[in-house]
């Protein structure tokens, strides 16, 4: 079965298509704060696309952006006595986004183009569409003219002759048409965006953020042209694939493909895919709302893999919510897959696993969970699907482990293999198989631990025997209290 993904702009399932290598373009973030779980869910998808790409034997050139130059970063100047500028409040916020990128397992980009070291491209990208009677001059900002592109608003589903008005009040009175975009814009940012964006009092003192020369005079790009710019310049003029939020379909990508296809007369990107939003408390996860929850944070509590189980959870396409119920379920089930993984690693390196035992049920059910985690990944990346072929495995596994012995050596090798290629290289998930002696030097330091717990307990200290029993948990040592004593496993 061939990969099946569905296509924003052709608004229908569509077979995925590639020539050679696939070019894949990622709309990042704009450096303003902390990475929250809604972005993450963007880049979890993008990730888990790469890599089933990968799988599937394709040379994947993954690009993802960083957006260092907007009216939100700029507010940001002072907020710190080392934001000086709005580079330092950039760099600032890009460093938290990658340390959020590498905490999360996700595969490194080729390349994470910044868009202040892309001006000289998006001047000149913005002088071919003024050269090509697609964009004009007003005061020193340039615009592009919706009127001159027939496709406008196919993206969205849009007329442009009913789209509200785009951009800043004060630009519109240079538009010729309401719906006109700027591609470049004059000066620096204006007081009352900066005014608006900031969350400290800036006094008289207001910054403006960078501007640079152009052919129209000091100034600023726009949004919109700087993907283009960036995606062009380091994939080439079509994308394969250019995945973003669906917030961002109008008026982003719709802008995008405009200017894009304008400039360089080729079709811009083949597949458009688009991730639905992250809601919290009935609301869209979102920084200028409040409700988010960092992606540190949720890394310290939660862990990676539950994070990245809770994300497999739901349809890249569709809305997903971020609940106690939501959250619960993403642990049990990367609890039942750890708990299945170990066991069968902890069976086949164990002298009773055997080369002519055969459980035919075990080699059934890996057989079946491959074929079925891998129809599930064709049809559009079904990732509920694809986890629930996994878990239909860890019960064979422990049927097979729970059984007398010997152990179906094979079976259980392919069981492990089987965990390990779709829910590791494919899921990103992080099966953890200590060493034999780290295994014993964390075992003996455990059960240290729970002889002084033990003892606390018998002294009637119960709540500094829980608080040893919760330390050993945050560090990955799940204690299990039962009628002969307290036993544990490594998480």
């Amino acid at each position: 079965m061939s990969l099946v993904v569905t296509d924003t702009l052709e608004d229908e399932r569509v077979e995925f298509t590639a020539d050679g290598d696939v070019t894949l373009y990622v709309c990042g973030l704009t450096v303003s704060d902390d990475p929250h779980l809604g972005h993450a869910r963007l880049w979890f998808h993008a990730d888990v696309l790469h890599r089933w790409l990968e799988h599937l034997g394709y040379d994947v050139r993954h690009v993802e952006n960083v957006t260092d130059v907007n009216e939100k970063i700029t507010a940001r100047v002072g907020e710190r006595d080392d934001w000086s500028e709005e580079r330092d409040v950039a760099e600032a916020f890009t460093a938290s986004t990658f340390a959020a990128m590498r905490g999360l397992n996700l595969l490194r980009a080729e390349v994470y183009p910044r868009v202040t070291e892309h001006v000289p491209e998006i001047v000149d990208l913005v002088e071919a569409l003024v050269e090509k009677g697609y964009a004009y001059e007003a005061n020193g900002s340039v615009y592009f003219d919706v009127t001159t592109f027939d496709d406008y608003g196919k993206l969205s589903n849009q007329d442009v002759d009913e789209l509200e008005a785009q951009g800043e009040p004060d630009e519109r009175s240079e538009k010729r048409h309401p719906a006109d975009f700027a591609l470049w814009k004059a000066g620096g940012v204006s007081e009352t965006a900066v005014r608006e964006h900031a969350k400290h009092d800036h006094g008289e003192s207001v910054p403006e953020g960078e501007t640079w020369e152009s052919p129209w005079g000091e100034g600023r790009p726009g949004w919109h042209v700087e993907c283009s710019a960036m995606s062009t310049t380091h994939l080439g003029e079509t994308l394969d694939v250019h995945m973003g939020g669906r917030d961002l379909v109008f008026p982003h990508h719709e802008n995008e493909i405009a200017q894009s296809t304008a400039a360089t007369g080729e079709k811009f990107v083949r597949h458009w895919l688009h991730v639905g939003l992250l809601a919290m408390e009935g609301e869209k996860m979102s920084s200028s709302i409040g409700n988010f929850w960092t992606v540190p944070d949720a890394l310290e509590e939660l862990g990676v893999n539950v994070v990245r189980t809770f994300y497999a959870g739901a349809a890249y396409r569709s809305e997903q919510a971020l609940t106690e119920e939501t959250i619960a379920e993403a642990e049990e089930r990367w609890d039942r897959l750890s708990r299945a993984h170990e066991r069968a690693v902890d069976a086949l390196d164990s002298v009773d696993a055997y080369a002519k035992t055969v459980d035919e049920e075990l080699r059934r059910a890996v057989a079946d969970a491959r074929e079925e985690f891998e129809t599930a990944m064709n049809d559009d990346l079904n990732l509920r699907e694809a986890t629930a072929a996994l878990l239909a495995l860890t019960d064979a596994v422990n049927r097979h482990v729970d059984a007398e012995h010997p152990y179906d050596y094979r079976g259980l090798r392919e069981a492990v293999e089987a965990f390990e290629e779709f829910g590791g290289d494919v899921l990103g998930l992080q099966f953890e198989t200590p060493t034999d002696g780290d295994v014993g030097l964390a075992g003996e330091l455990v059960e240290l631990i729970l002889d002084v717990r033990e003892a606390e307990r018998e002294a009637g200290n119960y709540e500094r025997a829980d608080e040893l029993r919760d330390a050993l948990r945050d560090v990955g040592v799940e204690i299990e209290d039962g009628p002969d004593g307290a036993t544990y496993r490594f998480e």
